[in-house]
């Protein structure tokens, strides 16, 4: 008996071993949390783009909502640079001494090439992905000090034109992306990538813990090879990832309270992504979730006519089993050839288009007619009654997701709001409410805004997700390169 136990406790330290190295081994760099204000806030994007040369779907954001930042140096002697460590990029891009025609530039550190002992010109120009396009500039190579570390030979981009003014509200310098080299523009090797063929990680794991105390001085941490098992308690829930060139896994379907909302009953794609503080997600899961927070949203009379004249015709056609994608076609909304548009660039309601301009040939009749139809199949399946449905789906119509910016909710109601749960492999992963609302102080006033924003993406990509820092606030994250996973405890 005794040797039973003996042997449990060797596999037991066996098994804690191959994840724990000692502390010196691990890389670690601190983080540092600004506080918003109203006005980035008010402008921050994610948006989609799909692509009909590659049969492909990106995002893409302006990081006006990054929260976290640390520090790096590039060159020798190092230049230093605030940066956002984004799981959701691959390159590592700072301003240039170059860029002398935006005035953006000038409120940044910019990097000097003629500084540096280290530096190698590549000059290969190139256009990284941000906001609503594209920012400008060329490729270079130099050393990158990253904590104590030095990288050799790390090639990066040198921004000659940081965009609009909005530019200005970042209290950061750059981006340095953790994401893969497929995604990464030129084919750049990653930071991550170097750390790892440069011998500085034993382990092929790096993790992100973000601190849930407002009040403390130190916004996070981030550690290169290796776990802190002071950030977390539990266990953390591993999933494979679904995607080779993102961090991204499978999500099954959103709770509010115990209610399913559910589009992803079975399963939609979420990528993790540490560059943006916002949740983003299908617009028919959005406006449900604005619904039950009480928050502001866009009221839709287009909406609101569907329900008002089909909606009887509309819960006829569901009762008699008729399948969801007909109907709207069969009362005459939608057309029988549904095919979506793929141009360079779609975007969703949600940046600055109005919902007049469809992602498809359809009409926004259509679009709303697919979206009652949906939200009446999920209360039905809660078993409610006819007339407490089509009310429902009515309030839905007044809770759409704010098309020009976030969605504002009343401070007082915090304690009154719902639990919000993701379900990752099986297990559920509340918000509470202070997790999924972002609390701005703008002089004497507080303004309270909710963390989700529509993001519509179309099949085979789509539905999909983007976890950021709300969600990563409330969970450690481990990012695990070697076996291709990712995992998440609850914070310690």
């Amino acid at each position: 008996m005794a040797f039973k136990y003996l042997l449990v406790l060797t596999c037991v330290c066996a098994w804690f071993g191959s994840l724990a190295v000692s502390d010196k081994e691990l890389l670690r760099v601190g983080l540092k949390k600004r506080s918003l204000d109203i006005n980035s806030f008010s402008s921050a994007r994610i948006r989609e783009s799909v692509h009909h040369i590659k049969p492909d779907t990106v995002y893409l954001k302006n990081y006006l909502d990054a929260q976290y930042f640390g520090e790096i140096g590039i060159g020798s002697p190092p230049q230093t640079f605030r940066v956002v460590f984004d799981t959701g990029s691959s390159n590592l891009w700072v301003p240039s001494s170059k860029c002398i025609l935006s005035i953006a530039c000038y409120f940044h550190s910019k990097y000097r090439s003629k500084l540096s002992n280290t530096y190698t010109k590549i000059g290969t120009s190139c256009r990284i992905p941000y906001g609503h396009g594209h920012i400008p500039g060329f490729f270079s190579q130099d050393n990158l000090r990253v904590g104590e570390l030095i990288v050799k030979d790390q090639q990066f981009a040198e921004i000659t034109k940081e965009g609009p003014l909005a530019f200005l509200a970042h209290h950061f310098d750059g981006i340095l992306g953790l994401g893969f080299l497929n995604k990464s523009v030129g084919q750049v090797t990653p930071v991550w990538y170097n750390l790892i063929e440069q011998g500085h990680v034993t382990q092929k794991i790096f993790s992100l813990w973000l601190n849930p105390d407002p009040m403390s001085k130190i916004g996070g941490e981030i550690v290169f090879g290796g776990i802190d098992w002071r950030h977390f308690k539990g266990d953390h829930t591993y999933v494979p990832l679904t995607h080779e060139d993102y961090w991204q896994i499978e999500v099954g379907d959103i709770l509010l309270e115990n209610n399913p909302t559910g589009l992803c009953a079975g399963g939609c794609a979420a990528i993790i992504d540490s560059g943006t503080s916002l949740i983003a997600g299908p617009t028919k899961i959005v406006t449900q979730i604005n619904h039950a927070i009480g928050a502001e949203g866009y009221v839709s009379y287009e909406c609101k006519s569907i329900i008002h004249n089909y909606g009887d015709s509309i819960w006829e056609y569901i009762i008699s089993g008729l399948k969801p994608e007909i109907i709207c076609v069969d009362i005459g909304l939608c057309s029988h050839n549904r095919t979506y548009i793929k141009n360079d660039v779609i975007e969703s309601a949600a940046h600055n288009e109005s919902w007049g301009e469809s992602r498809t040939k359809e009409s926004p009749l259509c679009t709303f007619c697919d979206m009652v139809v949906f939200w009446i199949q999920v209360q039905l399946k809660q078993k409610n009654t006819k007339d407490k449905i089509l009310k429902y789906v009515d309030e839905l119509c007044e809770k759409l997701p704010n098309p020009v910016g976030q969605t504002f909710i009343d401070c007082n109601s915090i304690d009154t709001m719902p639990q919000i749960t993701f379900t990752i492999g099986n297990k559920s992963f509340p918000l509470s409410p202070k997790q999924y609302m972002l609390r701005i102080e703008e002089g004497c006033s507080t303004v309270c805004y909710g963390g989700f924003v529509p993001l519509d993406v179309p099949p085979p990509q789509g539905p999909l997700w983007v976890l950021g820092d709300l969600f990563l606030g409330a969970y450690h994250t481990v990012f695990d390169y070697g076996n291709l996973r990712i995992g998440f405890a609850e914070v310690a």
